[in-house]
């Protein structure tokens, strides 16, 4: 460890030129001997943990550091004032798109940037070992970033754990003129994992149990002890696509010619098989040839500490949602090599510089305290990027409410709180016989067990389990698109004005949710295609890229883009449904049954009572509001971009 706690640099005497008398008359004092370069500060790279109380000491000078260097480009006012008119239906550059290439030609860094700045980094003592159009990839000992960016790091507790990070707030030479955007990598939290280049295979099979109703409300728990005073319904089996497009207004249309990217990490081996099986069982298209791509990287990495496994019904359920949604919609699936945010990066970078998609699904995020202001430039950077593409980026925003309860503080998740992307929140969905739409809550459980007598339900509403994520963002300000729309006292609540989530909604609710087919593995080991009902915002987000692929194909297939300032100017029309908590004036809720080991009898069943509309502190109300946005599409909004 170092003896120096403060900086490494020693001020130089004063020369003793400095004492005697210019030839003007004048005093003045002469330049340090060893004067230093002036530096332009990377605000937001020292994270907040990083405190006195938990100051370890210097990280030892031979550590092993590997970082990005996110390029800034020639113009990155310029980025965002383009991606902000391009975006806005009210600007003369409404939709005047760029090309991929002329994205990078005019927004991009220079060759003479990426020079400059690799000379830098190799004068530091660190090395370049790959590079995008995004950034630099660098690896050096401990010294040798400090050299480079002009801060120590330091050991620090964190969760009971130690990781390094700066002690102050990096920076790089003003000489190299703005060309670093940020540097990701100076801290070491979470843990580095070790390489695995194979996936895990599938997990263990889940399904529901039974009775169900097969639209809401066609099977009563004529049996079972009353809720909010009346019997409920058992809950649905899980939509299929047939209804969901009856729910939001599909028509005719299926979203032909339109292609839509979904981002997740990994990729389930058998996505393409699921796929086409849970198509021919539930009546939707066919996939054409070529109609659902993937991009894979070469190796995934951290498959333990990302539960590689998990994400697979994740991502089946994204595909077989966007193509339940819009049928005829060309899907690509881009996998990044982990659930880490520069994995995740590359991946939306991959859609961005080869324009694989106008809508991008993204069912995936982390509450706002862990996201660090240089990872959101970075991932900004790319969003703006997209928008003057004309590509929009759609995120769940969340499925804990308001995240107390999981969290014990009151915050958004991000991506979603980005002013640049579209952030989907989540309702309870009630369709009817005849594939009729009856109405939607915002997505928000209380839970209550049935006794063991079978007479009443314990401690009657429950306890929260889960909820569309929503709220007030305490780092992202308030986006103009979003003023005169979101009531002052949500954007004020943390505060001046700051961005609130969601935007728009779309179902979201397990226990309203959507039916999904995969391969797991089964009881004995074996594995087989199976189905069950799943839910949350990550259903939403691929149900409104659907939703977004059929305004596109009916608006003369002209790309959406970043749809927000759209979103928002046909708030308050007959285009949205205006979802309450209590549609009717009424609280509703639904009887679910669950085998207790998730999926056989042999064990048991539970049955329990979940209430619908109840998100924690956030309330579905009339008019905008923090679980739904604006609301859920309508019959008529599919058609509102017609030209």
């Amino acid at each position: 460890m170092r003896s120096n706690r403060g900086t490494r640099r020693t001020r130089a005497g004063l020369s003793i030129a400095a004492t005697l008398p210019l030839l003007a008359g004048a005093l003045a004092l002469a330049a340090p001997a060893h004067a230093q370069p002036s530096r332009d500060t990377l605000s937001g790279t020292r994270p907040l943990w990083a405190t006195g109380a938990a100051d370890k000491g210097d990280t030892a000078d031979g550590g092993k550091v590997t970082a990005r260097v996110y390029l800034a480009g020639r113009d990155a006012k310029g980025l965002a004032a383009y991606a902000k008119a391009v975006s806005d239906p009210s600007s003369a550059r409404y939709q005047k798109y760029l090309s991929a290439k002329e994205a990078r030609g005019r927004f991009g860094a220079t060759k003479e940037q990426i020079a400059g700045v690799t000379a830098w980094l190799k004068s530091s003592g660190l090395t370049v070992t790959g590079s995008t159009a995004h950034y630099l990839s660098v690896s050096g000992d401990v010294a040798a970033t400090e050299k480079a960016f002009g801060t120590q790091l330091h050991d620090y507790t964190k969760g009971g754990h130690t990781y390094r990070a700066p002690s102050g707030t990096a920076s790089v030479p003003a000489s190299l003129d703005g060309a670093v955007l940020t540097v990701t990598g100076l801290d070491s939290a979470p843990h580095k994992a070790t390489k695995q280049d194979q996936l895990p295979p599938p997990s263990a099979v889940f399904r529901n149990a039974g009775p169900f109703s097969t639209y809401y409300g066609s099977h009563t728990a004529s049996t079972l002890p009353d809720a909010y005073g009346t019997k409920v319904p058992y809950a649905p089996k899980g939509y299929t696509g047939k209804q969901l497009r009856a729910a939001y207004g599909a028509g005719k249309a299926t979203g032909k010619g339109v292609k839509v990217a979904i981002t997740d990490a990994y990729a389930s081996p058998t996505i393409a098989k699921d796929a086409a099986v849970y198509a021919k069982k539930h009546g939707d298209a066919a996939y054409n040839t070529g109609q659902l791509k993937q991009v894979l990287p070469k190796t995934y990495t951290k498959t333990k500490e990302c539960d590689a496994a998990g994400w697979y019904g994740e991502e089946t359920l994204d595909v077989e949602a966007v193509h339940a949604t819009a049928p005829a919609a060309d899907i690509t699936y881009v996998g990044a090599a982990s659930c880490y945010d520069d994995d995740l990066l590359d991946s939306l970078g991959k859609v961005v510089d080869n324009h694989l998609a106008d809508i991008v699904s993204n069912s995936w995020g982390d509450i706002e305290a862990n996201q660090t202001p240089e990872l959101a430039a970075a991932y900004d950077q790319v969003f703006q990027l997209g928008a003057v593409e004309g590509i929009g980026f759609y995120f769940s925003s969340g499925d804990n409410g308001d995240n107390v309860a999981s969290t014990g503080t009151k915050q958004v998740d991000t991506p979603a709180n980005s002013a640049w992307v579209t952030a989907v929140g989540g309702t309870s969905l009630a369709v009817g016989k005849g594939d009729r739409y009856q109405w939607e809550t915002g997505w928000g459980t209380l839970k209550s067990n049935l006794a063991a007598d079978g007479k009443s339900w314990t401690d009657f509403p429950g306890a929260y389990t889960s909820g569309a994520g929503g709220g007030t963002s305490k780092t992202v300000a308030q986006p103009d698109y979003q003023k005169g729309v979101v009531p002052d006292a949500l954007a004020g609540a943390n505060g001046g004005k700051n961005r609130v989530v969601p935007d728009i909604s779309a179902i979201a609710d397990p226990n309203t949710g959507f039916l999904v087919g995969q391969t797991q593995t089964l009881p004995d080991g074996s594995l087989g295609y199976d189905e069950y009902r799943i839910g949350g915002t990550s259903l939403a987000a691929p149900v409104v890229a659907g939703v977004q692929a059929l305004a596109q194909q009916t608006g003369g297939g002209k790309s959406l883009g970043f749809a927000n300032p759209a979103i928002y100017d046909r708030y308050g029309s007959a285009k949205y449904h205006d979802v309450v908590d209590k549609p009717g004036g009424k609280d509703l809720a639904v009887v679910r049954v669950d085998y207790a080991n998730s999926y056989d009898a042999s064990e048991g069943l539970l049955t329990s009572v979940r209430s619908l509309g109840k998100d924690a502190s956030l309330k579905a109300v009339s008019g905008y509001d923090d679980v739904t946005g604006v609301g859920s599409p309508a019959p008529g909004y599919v058609n509102s971009y017609r030209r």
